[in-house]
């Protein structure tokens, strides 16, 4: 059986997802092909490239923002997004897997602001790079076809984060929400190391959780954060291989 195991031991964001799942073995030209299915492609572009993490070289991926969507900084609703996403006729697997991530974003937003799920617009989350991170997961691992996707515990930071609401406590009251079930682990780090898509997709995704499973590692992926912390490498790893 195929597995799939995140190790976010440093936490998990969209980008780490996508930077680490690139450098596992994943298509770039076609993550670029499949994207353009959304008909967003005026509003970014993409940026892979290698970087050096505290000695340790990952990918680290971008979603850079275009001038073509400076004036268009609405806020996409779950239900438009939703119809974005099907009407873009991605694989049945690929498509699913986003639908899922954007539900378990959905859900909690709806929550923590009291609104249905089909009402809940999406501002920091609903940003064209949220929904790029979120639809190139989905369709990157549909391209790497594990069986079983498991994750370690997630750390989420310490200290206090400014959003849009104003200064709350990490983790953000969406990020926990979307988290509620999963073994979040302690960490001293002052910040936010959990966003709410990166916890989305373990959250939505992970069959299990826990310390990695006896397997033989055949591919390893390092995808890279923004922050650089002087402790550990801020990278998200992830590993594929055949579970014993």
């Amino acid at each position: 059986m195929k597995v799939l195991y995140f190790d976010c031991f440093s936490g998990i964001s969209g980008d780490m997802v996508i930077g680490a799942l690139i450098d596992a073995g994943g298509d770039i030209v076609h993550l670029e092909n499949e994207l353009k299915k959304l008909k967003m492609e005026d509003e970014y572009e993409l940026k892979v490239a290698k970087v050096v993490k505290n000695g340790i070289t990952s990918t680290k991926f971008d979603v850079l923002l275009t001038d073509g969507n400076h004036h268009d900084h609405h806020h996409r609703s779950y239900k438009h997004i939703v119809e974005m996403i099907q009407k873009a006729k991605f694989s049945e697997r690929a498509e699913k897997i986003a639908l899922k991530i954007f539900e378990k974003i959905g859900v909690a937003e709806g929550k923590i602001h009291g609104v249905p799920l089909e009402d809940v617009h999406f501002h920091e989350v609903g940003a064209v790079d949220s929904i790029i991170d979120i639809v190139g997961a989905a369709i990157l691992l549909d391209l790497l076809n594990p069986d079983s996707i498991q994750s370690s515990s997630v750390p989420v930071g310490s200290g206090k984060i400014r959003i849009e609401h104003g200064i709350y406590p990490v983790p953000a009251p969406a990020t926990l929400e979307i988290l509620r079930g999963v073994p979040i682990a302690a960490s001293d780090v002052k910040g936010e190391l959990a966003t709410p898509t990166g916890a989305a997709i373990v959250a939505a995704l992970a069959n299990s959780f826990g310390t990695m499973p006896s397997m033989t590692v055949e591919q390893i992926g390092y995808g890279a954060g923004t922050k650089t912390f002087s402790s550990h490498p801020n990278i998200l790893r992830v590993m594929i291989g055949e579970k014993l």
